[in-house]
């Protein structure tokens, strides 16, 4: 049988052509269609038309137990998932779908006429909690759950409401497939500023405007000025004018990719959408294999995989 090879993507259910995929990949970083994503054609079965919740962590519990399989012994895998509101009202016939809260990469969710009767347990206006229950679930699966990021939007979507704030984060949960695994914190590190630092730099200012006087140089950076990486990360969204949706913003997942895999590894993606996942890897020197419901996505995937700017070469003298 021929390899399949890097820098590729399979299109159809991610459950069929996940198994397909003939070398380990070092990481994966995704974010799956949300529960009650408006369907734009397709299999009915397809992740995200489910008709209940626990129907749709299932589904994402077997396709995370595929994607285990796909990874090396000491690859994570990085998920970002939105959480939902139930809206049910009866006598109408029918549930409302729900309203997606922070959305990332899907377009508004519409009526979902699948859904017929008020959910058990759930009220019109709950919370559902989708990304700890999916969060949850992996971890009864076997997956190690090693952390919850705080994706912070500056810019998150408006929302007509007045009886609760605004959603402006969404989750990314960091999940191990062993109990020791790949990761880079140095490759992360963010820059700090300590108190004395501060006082240092103001100090510096004021003296540098005082007339008659040499100025002084700035603070020193070295490896001193940064920190372990925090758990909450501000990352803006991002259009991009090739898509009809909002896209994965390449800030969010180059931190994921830069701590979970050395360059010249191989990242994958279940749900590749329109392809940031494949953009980034290439960007930071890696190789990328992933999966795509929509066949659609194929040209816009490639045009932005072709966009990515080539570095000059280096010229030496002989």
């Amino acid at each position: 049988m021929k390899e399949l090879g890097r820098d590729l993507i399979l299109f159809g259910d991610c459950r069929e052509t996940l198994p397909l995929f003939d070398e380990p990949a070092r990481m994966c970083v995704t974010s799956p269609p949300y529960y009650g994503l408006r369907d734009y054609g397709g299999e009915d079965d397809q992740v995200g038309l489910e008709e209940t919740p626990e129907e749709y962590i299932e589904n994402l519990v077997e396709v995370f137990s595929k994607v285990r399989d796909c990874l090396t012994d000491d690859g994570t895998l990085w998920l970002n998932i939105g959480d939902s509101y139930y809206n049910y009202r009866p006598g109408k016939g029918q549930a409302l779908s729900k309203q997606t809260v922070a959305n990332t990469n899907q377009d508004l969710p519409t009526r979902n006429p699948r859904r017929g009767n008020a959910l058990e347990g759930l009220k019109e206006k709950d919370l559902i909690g989708i990304p700890w229950m999916l969060a949850f679930a992996l971890r009864a699966d076997g997956w190690y759950l090693r952390q919850d990021i705080i994706w912070h939007k500056p810019n998150p979507m408006p929302e007509s409401v007045k009886d609760r704030c605004t959603k402006a984060h969404e989750y990314i949960f960091l999940l191990s497939k062993n109990n020791k695994y790949y990761y880079d914190n140095e490759a992360i590190k963010e820059p700090t500023v300590t108190k004395d630092n501060s006082i240092r730099a103001r100090d510096i200012t004021k003296l540098n405007n005082t007339p008659g006087r040499t100025k002084m140089s700035g603070l020193k950076t070295n490896n001193y000025d940064k920190r372990n990486k925090r758990s909450v990360w501000t990352v803006t969204t991002k259009p991009y004018k090739g898509a009809h949706f909002a896209v994965f913003p390449p800030d969010l997942i180059e931190p994921c990719i830069l701590a979970g895999s050395e360059e010249g590894d191989l990242i994958l993606d279940p749900f590749m959408g329109s392809g940031t996942t494949a953009m980034v890897a290439k960007t930071l020197g890696r190789d990328y294999i992933g999966c795509e419901l929509h066949q659609e996505y194929g040209e816009l995937i490639q045009k932005r995989i072709n966009d990515i700017p080539i570095p000059e070469p280096t010229l030496f003298d002989t």
